[in-house]
């Protein structure tokens, strides 16, 4: 049975495989997301590879774009068999590239067709299918819609619905813009579980405190925290504790990252560049005396060609 608590936002270029084992290292509860596969991708393209994932990440779900019923359950399927415990469908993404695609946020405004993709992959795999939203788009973005996209889709099986309680704006914002200029409205994801008591409902956005994640959770099922846990991954030492009942443990920062050396090592020898697991440590010294120079080596010296772990050996000998 999956815990969703607590978890990871799936993030476009942040959390791929490297970043969740490093994540992984700071809780064995939390939820993890993939990074959003479009379902195309994975018909046409090399699925062994964008389904590639260490056993450390579990507890880890597969996010997927799409509106090709056949697609996402094709998709759906090799999900399940690559060892996923989780399919999810990303309706809130708000890029040009995903609106032309018809899937993402776009799907908002097609209750009906999002409740039919989630039917096709609800019935091609054992593991549960679940929905991440907005709580509208442009002007389609009232509480009554809302409600009636969640009673449509919800129809189809979706027992589970993970809501960014900002709406999209899909003309003339940028993805990151849309990250940040829409103002939040916590209120409208709160009512979702006032109408929707059986639902599990999971709330996304702007939470960077353990307080605001507690006062959610008096009234939601579940908390999904994105840039924070990924710019200040120490952020997230203190979860199995505050939030699974787990025993405290108490680590220092730098224990994480000697815990994910073995990790980076086996990667390096498999050929992968030691800037793509780096890239992932830049925010673990955050406000800490030595953070700056720390990030400033890795940035200054992982890239470099044969870069091996001397270069992390001497990055945190500024933080001693």
């Amino acid at each position: 049975m999956i815990s969703r608590r607590f978890c990871i936002a799936p993030m476009m270029d942040w959390t791929d495989r490297h970043d969740r084992v490093f994540l992984r290292k700071f809780s064995k509860q939390i939820l993890l997301y993939t990074e959003m596969v479009t379902s195309a991708a994975l018909q046409h393209g090399d699925a062994n590879y964008l389904l590639k994932h260490n056993h450390e990440e579990h507890p880890v779900a597969l996010q997927i774009g799409g509106s090709s019923l056949a697609e996402l359950a094709y998709g759906a399927k090799l999900g399940e068999k690559a060892g996923f415990d989780e399919i999810n469908l990303n309706v809130g993404c708000p890029s040009d590239r995903v609106k032309a695609g018809s899937f993402g946020a776009c799907l908002m405004a097609k209750p009906k067709l999002v409740a039919d993709c989630v039917d096709a992959m609800a019935n091609a795999v054992e593991v549960p299918v679940t929905v991440k939203c907005r709580t509208g788009i442009d002007d389609l973005d009232s509480q009554s819609r809302l409600l009636e996209f969640i009673a449509t889709v919800s129809s189809a099986g979706c027992r589970t619905f993970i809501i960014h309680a900002r709406k999209a704006i899909l003309s003339g914002l940028s993805p990151k813009e849309n990250r940040e200029i829409p103002p939040l409205h916590y209120g409208r994801v709160l009512s979702v579980k006032e109408n929707f008591p059986e639902l599990e409902i999971v709330i996304n956005g702007g939470i960077t405190t353990f307080s605001d994640a507690n006062c959610f959770l008096r009234t939601v099922d579940g908390v999904m925290i994105g840039r924070e846990a990924y710019q200040n991954p120490f952020f997230l030492a203190k979860v199995d504790e505050y939030f699974f009942n787990s025993p405290a443990i108490r680590k220092e920062r730098a224990e994480y990252l000697e815990e994910y050396i073995p990790y980076i090592e086996s990667e390096l020898k498999k050929g992968t560049p030691l800037k793509h697991m780096t890239r992932h440590l830049l925010g673990l010294f955050k406000g800490q005396k030595g953070g700056k120079q720390f990030r400033r080596h890795l940035s200054e010296n992982a890239h470099r060609e044969n870069a091996g772990i001397e270069v992390i050996a001497d990055a945190l000998k500024f933080t001693a």
